[in-house]
């Protein structure tokens, strides 16, 4: 039984680690005035982090079922069963979308997987089901491994000002108000798959140390652990806190990845989270 890796663009998996593993990916888009364009195709982080500088921040818009509906039949010539990993479906009707693509394809099983977060966190679940894949285990098989995965998974972000999340509608118009108001740095995570304030910090420095004592509270253990950290545009922050965590947490995996221009969007220049799980 062959099995197909789907995920969208919000993983934000490189196009070399996507070809590598084989994992086919549906992008999201970015709408500025008139123009649309996908994400990780159209624009990359870079250019859009640029372009936000100079125009309104943009719209944010979900794949069309109809391109679920193409890739799936698409793929249904040379696979048995396809997994799709998306971000979460309280933030995204993308996840949704796969799900009724799913019902309305034949010769082929679709096995939908909410992540229940996004960016490189939800990346982690497509590249362990790639692997698998590649593994030659099963359809069922493999959800049970992501099933495993999401009992370790943590994730946190931190933003630089909440008034995206807020103007987006993934945030409450009370909560951007009172962050603003006492300029506290809001750690956030996903509850229910939903964004949602987990402490208010007065400080990013004093923020991103209490995203370090999460982590720790698991490292602990010893065990081994795959950890990312994740950057809106602040590539050398980013670098700068693995290399503390790395001295720190040996046992301890990190690699580094981005917010692309959908999440951008909602969450703005500056953001920086961490999302780690047990391998």
């Amino acid at each position: 039984m062959k099995t197909a890796v789907v995920t969208d663009s919000t993983a934000y998996i490189s196009k070399e680690m996507r070809d590598q593993l084989n994992i086919h990916m549906i992008p999201l888009s970015v709408i500025f005035g008139e123009q649309s364009l996908r994400e990780e195709i159209d624009v990359t982080a870079e250019d859009f982090y640029e372009k936000v500088k100079k125009s309104e921040l943009p719209t944010t818009s979900q794949p069309p079922i109809g391109q679920f509906v193409e890739l799936f039949e698409q793929l249904s010539k040379d696979y048995d069963a396809v997994i799709s990993v998306h971000l979460s479906s309280g933030i995204s009707g993308t996840f949704q979308g796969a799900v009724s693509a799913g019902s309305m394809v034949d010769g082929i099983d679709v096995y939908s997987f909410d992540s229940e977060s996004a960016c490189m966190v939800q990346g982690f679940y497509a590249i362990e089901a790639a692997e698998l894949a590649q593994q030659g285990k099963s359809a069922e098989e493999i959800v049970a491994r992501l099933e495993e995965m999401k009992q370790t998974m943590r994730a946190y972000f931190i933003v630089d000002d909440l008034s995206h999340l807020q103007r987006g509608g993934r945030l409450s118009n009370a909560q951007a108000f009172i962050g603003s108001l006492l300029q506290v740095k809001p750690l956030l995570h996903f509850v229910d798959k939903k964004i949602e304030p987990f402490e208010k910090v007065r400080t990013k420095k004093k923020a991103l140390n209490r995203v370090a004592d999460l982590l720790g509270k698991d490292a602990v253990s010893g065990e081994a652990y795959r950890a990312v950290i994740i950057h809106a545009n602040r590539e050398e922050e980013a670098n700068e806190w693995k290399a503390a965590l790395e001295a720190k947490y040996p046992n301890v995996v990190f690699s580094i990845s981005y917010f692309g221009p959908v999440i951008g969007t909602h969450l703005g220049e500056g953001s920086l989270g961490m999302g780690w799980y047990k391998k």
